[in-house]
């Protein structure tokens, strides 16, 4: 497979949209780090994802979504996760909910939740309007490498393993978003991230 770097233009956003919707790969930025996507609602094309990376299968996918409206078609929200997200997103904050049964197993690992991140990127929300479904994306990058910053970097890490990547240019943070759990009995931090520990808990009080 030849692997295209392209710039978001309108016609790429829609072909790299329309190669979604087929159920393929496509790397694509955020404000954070580079993500590798796949429509996370189709277990065939988030396996892609898993082969491209080389990434432990029992991993869970965190979604990303263009809107709360596609936020509560996929995952439960309480009155804390509202606050969340009223505060930080669209922003770099992960936030792990009850999933919604539409989410499949395969992408959450096995388990009852699901991460949910809106993207303060406009390539990122363009492709995943176009798209029309939530996108599964972890970082696009070989297993164990470092998350990348931009569109050679991840040419460099799955050329060949992806048919395009959207140029954004440089990531704004260049580190991974912070992801907190609204699962458990109290909001744990799982990753520090982009959006500091002490201004989501500050949200919160």
């Amino acid at each position: 497979m030849e692997t295209k770097i392209l710039q978001p233009t309108p016609e790429n956003l829609i072909f790299a949209a329309e190669l979604i919707k087929r159920g393929e790969i496509v790397a694509f930025p955020t404000e954070t780090v580079y993500g590798l996507g796949a429509n996370g609602l189709n277990v065939d094309a988030c396996r892609k994802i898993f082969i491209a990376k080389g990434r432990p299968s029992d991993k869970p996918l965190s979604l990303h979504v263009a809107s709360l409206e596609m936020v509560e078609r996929v995952a439960k929200i309480d009155s804390t996760a509202e606050k969340l997200f009223k505060t930080f997103c669209p922003g770099a904050l992960t936030i792990i909910l009850p999933k919604a049964k539409i989410v499949p197993d395969f992408v959450t690992g096995g388990k009852s939740s699901v991460g949910i991140r809106f993207p303060a990127n406009d390539v990122a929300l363009s492709l995943i309007k176009l798209s029309d479904c939530p996108i599964a994306a972890p970082s696009a990058n070989l297993s164990g490498k470092n998350p990348p910053k931009n569109a050679q970097e991840v040419f460099d890490n799955l050329s060949g393993r992806v048919e395009i990547i959207l140029d954004g240019g440089q990531c704004q943070y260049g580190i991974s978003s912070t992801i907190i759990d609204l699962t458990c009995a109290e909001p744990k931090i799982l990753r520090h991230g982009a959006i500091p520990d002490e201004k989501i808990f500050a949200a919160l009080n």
